[in-house]
């Protein structure tokens, strides 16, 4: 028997590890890309016809694959922009004249109500007339000079008969720098007397004054 020839050994097809040829690549092809021949009309094999590069909506990426940030570049859809919202400086400008209107009418309502209030500068009485007659009444006034502020006076009259009214009050408007109180005193039968009548303020200062008239009647 004779030694095999090296050159028939050669001939013989050989198997190649993919790790040992750096260039390797694989190419990825779909199921339609690959067609078998088919039998013709007679029975006979006919070689499929040649297929174009591109078959329309697939692309045909050669390699060892589709890596994975392909794979999320041609898969991620973009996110939805929110929407663009209207200007605000616009919508501000645009109710800031009510606003401040609104705001100046308040100021004015709290200065006039929690502003300072009425002051009394003087209080002086007189009683008209001076000498009454027989059955007469006599008109007692106090004049107050106020500051002019808005406010309320809180006084009560005092008799020389012992007598004195209630706590009474008088609302004094803005820019009125006079109150006028009045008291009426009537006097009946014969005789003859001085009589007294003072006006005591009680707020917003306590200040007092009286008026002296003379009841005749013989």
């Amino acid at each position: 028997m004779s030694a095999p020839d090296d050159r028939t050994a050669d001939l013989g097809p050989r198997r190649t590890d993919p790790a040992e040829d750096t260039g390797y690549s694989a190419t990825v092809l779909g199921s339609h890309w690959i067609q078998r021949p088919g039998p013709d009309a007679d029975g006979t094999l006919v070689a499929p016809a040649p297929r174009p590069d591109r078959v329309e909506g697939t692309v045909l990426r050669f390699g060892p694959g589709v890596t994975a940030a392909v794979a999320q570049r041609t898969h991620r859809t973009l996110p939805a922009l929110p929407p663009v919202p209207a200007p605000a400086p616009r919508r501000l400008r645009r109710h800031a004249l009510p606003v401040l209107v609104l705001l100046c009418v308040l100021a004015f309502l709290a200065w006039q109500r929690l502003g300072p209030s009425v002051q009394v500068r003087s209080v002086a009485v007189t009683a008209r007339p001076a000498v009454l007659p027989c059955d007469g009444t006599a008109d007692v006034v106090a004049l107050v000079g106020t500051d002019g502020r808005p406010g309320t006076l809180t006084y009560r009259w005092t008799r020389s008969d012992g007598t004195a009214s209630k706590v009474l009050r008088e609302v004094v408007a803005r820019d009125q720098r006079q109150a006028r109180l009045t008291l009426r005193w009537t006097f009946e039968g014969q005789g003859r007397r001085t009589a007294r009548a003072q006006v005591e303020i009680l707020s917003p200062a306590h200040l007092t004054a009286d008026a002296r008239f003379t009841y005749d009647c013989g």
